[in-house]
C-alpha cells in the first residue's frame, strides 16, 4: 500500500469530501424568502401540514391528461387509476415544468402511499421500479391509494443529468436531493419546486413514503436500503425487502425521505444500482419488497414475497470512503457486497506507462456497498465505499448517492 493510501474520516469530513468530489450543491437555506414568488396558483401559501386542499384542475390537458396545482387523492373516483399532470415551477420562458402522477386508488378505504423517484435526472432504474409495481396494482382489490412520481426532476431528466440545471444567475447544477422539503419562495428553481412538489402534491396525500434511487453516474452501489432502523415504523417497512444491506443511518438532512421523516410521515430510501441503465434483476428485487410493504400497510392483499428474513442482511451505520490520490486507471481487486477487513487491499492504479502509482487498502471490516464505474479516475473521485459498523451513533459517515 502506497503512503498516499487513503485514511477514514469522520461524517462531517466526509460529507465535506463527498461534497467536492462528487459534486453535491450544499443544501439551499429554507429561509430564503426575500426572492420574489411564482406567479399564478403557484404562487399561494401551502396547504396546512397534514390537511390536504381540495384537488385544483388548472384548465389545461397535456396528451389527455389533466393537469392540478393542487391535489388531495380524497377527490378521486374509487376503484380505478387516474393519470395526471401536476403544475411545477416555471421556466425561464414561462412555461411549467410538468410532473407525471398516477394514482391508482382502491375500491375501499386505507392508507396512502407514496412512490417517488426521478429526483435525480440519471437514475432509470428507479423510474422502473416505481412503474412497474404500479402495473401490478388492481384498484378495485384495493384498500387505500397508491401514487407514483416519476419524474420530478424533469429538467435533469431531460438530459438524463443528476442536477437541475438552473439558470437563475448564471447556468448552475443544483443537486435536487439537497433541498428537500423546498421552499416556494426562494432563489433557485429546484427549490421553489420542491416546494410546490412537497406542500401540494407529496406531503398532503401520504401516510408513508418511499423514495427510490440509484448510485449516481459513474459509481455502482449494491441493492440496499438507507433507513432509520431505530424507528420501528421505517424498521418494520425497510426489512421486507430482500436485498443484501441496509444503511442505518439519517445521512443528509436535506434529502426528501427526511423531509416526510420530519414531517412526521415514515420513509426511506432504496438505492437501486447503477445509473443510467436498466438493471433488471436487481429492479425485481424492489418491486417484490415494494409489493410486501403495500401488503404490510393492507392496502394489497396476499401472501408476503420474499423479505430479508430469506437473505443475509448486512446492516451498517457508516459507509467508509476510499478516495483516489493519483490520476490513473483503476482495478478493483473486490466486487460489490464481498466482504473485507481492514488493511484488505481492494484496489490497484496503474498510470498511462502501466506502472503502478497507487494502491488502496479498506480501513474498516466490512462489507462493500459501492465501487466507482469508471475505469479512469482523477485525484479526490471516491473509489470505494465500504459499508460498516461504528460502535457510536453520533461520528458515521455519509452514503454513496
Amino acid at each position: 500500500m502506497s503512503d498516499k493510501s487513503v485514511k477514514g474520516i469522520d461524517r462531517r469530513d466526509l460529507i465535506m469530501a463527498s461534497i467536492a468530489t462528487v459534486g453535491a450543491a450544499a443544501a439551499l437555506a429554507a429561509n430564503a424568502g426575500a426572492a420574489n414568488a411564482e406567479d399564478s396558483a403557484t404562487s399561494s401559501s401551502a396547504p396546512a401540514a397534514g390537511a390536504p386542499s381540495a384537488t385544483i384542475y388548472v384548465g389545461d390537458v397535456i396528451q389527455g391528461k389533466k393537469v392540478v396545482s393542487t391535489l388531495d387523492v380524497n377527490d378521486l373516483e374509487p376503484g380505478k387509476k387516474h393519470f395526471l399532470y401536476f403544475q411545477g415551477v416555471e421556466s425561464p420562458t414561462g412555461q411549467h415544468w410538468y410532473v407525471s402522477v398516477a394514482v391508482a386508488k382502491g375500491a375501499k378505504s386505507g392508507k396512502h402511499g407514496i412512490l417517488t423517484s426521478g429526483v435525480h435526472g440519471d437514475e432509470m432504474s428507479s423510474i422502473h421500479t416505481v412503474q412497474t409495481v404500479m402495473n401490478q396494482l388492481d384498484p378495485a382489490e384495493m384498500s387505500g391509494t397508491v401514487m407514483a412520481v416519476t419524474d420530478i426532476s424533469r429538467p435533469a431528466l431531460e438530459s438524463m443529468q443528476r442536477r437541475w440545471p438552473n439558470a437563475g444567475r448564471g447556468l448552475d447544477l443544483i443537486d435536487m436531493n439537497r433541498v428537500w422539503p423546498g421552499n416556494e419562495n426562494d432563489i433557485t428553481a429546484a427549490s421553489r419546486h420542491a416546494g410546490l412538489v412537497f406542500n401540494r402534491l407529496l406531503r398532503p396525500n401520504a401516510d408513508f413514503a418511499i423514495d427510490f434511487h440509484t448510485g449516481t453516474t459513474g459509481f455502482e452501489v449494491t441493492a440496499f436500503n438507507i433507513a432509520e432502523m431505530d424507528v420501528p415504523e421505517i424498521k418494520a417497512m425497510a426489512e421486507l425487502y430482500p436485498i443484501g444491506q441496509i444503511f442505518d443511518n439519517p445521512t443528509y438532512p436535506n434529502v426528501l425521505h427526511n423531509a416526510f421523516n420530519a414531517a412526521g410521515i415514515p420513509s426511506f430510501c432504496p438505492e437501486i444500482g447503477a445509473a443510467r441503465h436498466l438493471d433488471l434483476e436487481m429492479i425485481g428485487l424492489f418491486v417484490e419488497g415494494t409489493m410486501n410493504v403495500l401488503k404490510h400497510h393492507g392496502i394489497v392483499a396476499g401472501p408476503m414475497g420474499r423479505t430479508g428474513k430469506d437473505v443475509t442482511v448486512f446492516v451498517g451505520n457508516s459507509a467508509f470512503p476510499i478516495l483516489a490520490t493519483e490520476g490513473g486507471l483503476v482495478e478493483y481487486l473486490v466486487k460489490l457486497n464481498d466482504k473485507v477487513e481492514a488493511g484488505q487491499k481492494v484496489a490497484i492504479q496503474r498510470n498511462s506507462f502501466g506502472e503502478v502509482v497507487a494502491e488502496y487498502a479498506s480501513g474498516v471490516a466490512g462489507e462493500i456497498s459501492g465501487l466507482r464505474s469508471d475505469a479512469m479516475s482523477e485525484p479526490g473521485n471516491p473509489l470505494v465505499f465500504v459499508l460498516f459498523n461504528k460502535p457510536g451513533p453520533e461520528d458515521v459517515g455519509g452514503y454513496p448517492e
